[in-house]
């Protein structure tokens, strides 16, 4: 029999519970963590990150790797690299490196973070640092005293031509300069445009290493790099891009025998909604059977493969959970959920990309549900959220009418990846609407679940300060 009620609704759309999502109690629970428990305790809003998934996530993709090498008897490495600009957070950071990874760069001050980690002895000068972007002399400065430093994992990736002379102070003819290439790739047809501004153009990448890298004994081209924007989904362009570069690759491997690795870049997706459906499995297998065959095919040696996990390394680690201040009907069908804080400000994805989060209320699923509209605080037309990844609508639990009854409380979930970074943690936000504090649960030594604030919300002063008027 059809019913009304919340939990009837998300059980008869998808199949729940689900892995990380549960209600117990009445109450929403995210990774087994008690989510009513931390509004009690902190109140909303608040950014909240959950550390243990980021290991599970990191294990995730090694053993997927680690099986498709096996079932292919692929004989090479494979390297977990985390791009630090999906979040820079230390508490972020060091958790991936607990679990043997490497790390991305984009731009100087990552190397500055870089040098932090190894003064707290969290990494050592053999870790891979891969260094990706269009580079300013500042950046260019920071590769280079990192190299002359010790670091002898450190591979600057080239995104133009003009480049390589760059590292000119750091490269000798006695320890070779380290380099890798990165392949502009071809974008969908209905993408913005035809051609990514990052890399190199193809039809260049051959001739630029005869003229300019082989036989210059101060450098060792290492890598070739690419990275689809519309991230590693199976589709025939990315097949077919993917195909292009380990060709290139192959090409190149003939006359340079000294390169060794392919980084396909970034780009797992994460559950944005309780009817996700990933072959993760599937598309390593694939990913890892195309290079082979394709080296095969071209009798050289397979490379190691390298992958920069940022969303899929952190993003489900996230959540942001929202209290639901008043209704508002603004006509006979519309009827707005007020939050207390703005998408805008929290989660830029929102209305900067049109991005769609994994929503589920904390509370109330027993009630009656209605279609919403979700307002933000700001005066902004954009600070809005009205529709669902799986549903052109949002569909949330009806509010009590009693005057003393609990507030409606919702959650955004797999939001740990760009946001704060895109928000602006800690700055001027519109409308001057802090930035929520931000709780961090973790597992202590015997595996019990601990929770601490690693920041209040934003205050007033702090604001006034930036601006001048203290």
């Amino acid at each position: 029999m059809m019913t009304n009620s919340y939990e009837d609704l998300v059980k008869q759309t998808f199949e729940f519970p689900q892995e990380g999502f549960e209600v117990k109690g009445g109450y929403l629970t995210f990774n087994d963590v008690d989510i009513k428990a931390l509004i009690d305790k902190y109140g909303t809003p608040f950014k909240l990150t959950y550390l243990p998934k980021i290991g599970s996530q990191i294990n995730k993709a090694k053993q997927l790797f680690a099986d498709a090498f096996k079932r292919h008897k692929y004989d090479g490495n494979y390297y977990h690299c985390y791009c630090t600009k999906s979040s820079h957070f230390s508490f972020i950071v060091e958790e991936t490196l607990k679990h043997n990874v490497h790390l991305e760069t984009s731009f100087a001050y990552d190397i500055d973070i870089i040098r932090s980690l190894y003064k707290r002895k969290k990494v050592t000068k053999g870790i891979h640092v891969i260094c990706n972007g269009y580079k300013n002399k500042t950046y260019i400065r920071n590769i280079s005293r990192l190299i002359k430093d010790g670091f002898k994992n450190v591979v600057p990736i080239l995104d133009n031509t003009n480049e390589l002379e760059m590292y000119s102070s750091v490269a000798n003819t006695n320890a070779p300069l380290k380099i890798g290439m990165r392949v502009a790739t071809e974008e969908e047809p209905n993408f913005d445009f035809y051609t990514s501004r990052l890399g190199i153009q193809k039809k260049q990448v051959l001739e630029f290493y005869l003229d300019k890298i082989k036989g210059d004994d101060r450098f060792e081209l290492k890598m070739l790099h690419f990275f689809m924007n519309k991230g590693i989904k199976d589709a025939i362009h990315y097949w077919s891009e993917l195909n292009k570069v380990v060709n290139l690759y192959c090409q190149l491997k003939k006359i340079c025998p000294e390169l060794e690795a392919l980084n396909i870049g970034g780009g797992f997706p994460i559950k944005h909604s309780l009817g996700f459906n990933y072959d993760y499995k599937y598309m390593v297998n694939e990913i890892v059977k195309n290079i082979k065959s394709t080296c095969k095919r071209h009798k050289v040696a397979v490379p190691d493969i390298y992958t920069e996990f940022g969303s899929f390394t952190v993003g489900e680690s996230g959540a942001v959970i929202y209290g639901v201040l008043g209704e508002k009907m603004q006509n006979d069908s519309e009827s707005w959920y007020m939050i207390d804080s703005s998408f805008i400000t929290t989660l830029p994805d929102v209305w900067g990309i049109s991005e769609k989060f994994l929503m589920l209320p904390v509370n109330k699923w027993s009630n009656d549900y209605q279609e919403v509209h979700l307002g933000g605080l700001t005066c902004d037309s954009q600070d809005f959220y009205t529709s669902e990844e799986h549903v052109n609508a949002v569909f949330l639990p009806k509010q009590d009418k009693d005057k003393g009854a609990e507030p409606l409380y919702i959650g955004f979930f797999h939001t740990g990846a760009y946001q704060d970074q895109l928000a602006g943690y800690g700055g001027i936000k519109h409308c001057l609407v802090p930035s929520p504090k931000h709780v961090v649960v973790e597992k202590d030594a015997n595996g019990k679940l601990k929770d601490w604030l690693y920041a209040k919300e934003q205050t007033p002063q702090s604001m006034l300060k930036i601006l001048g008027y203290k």
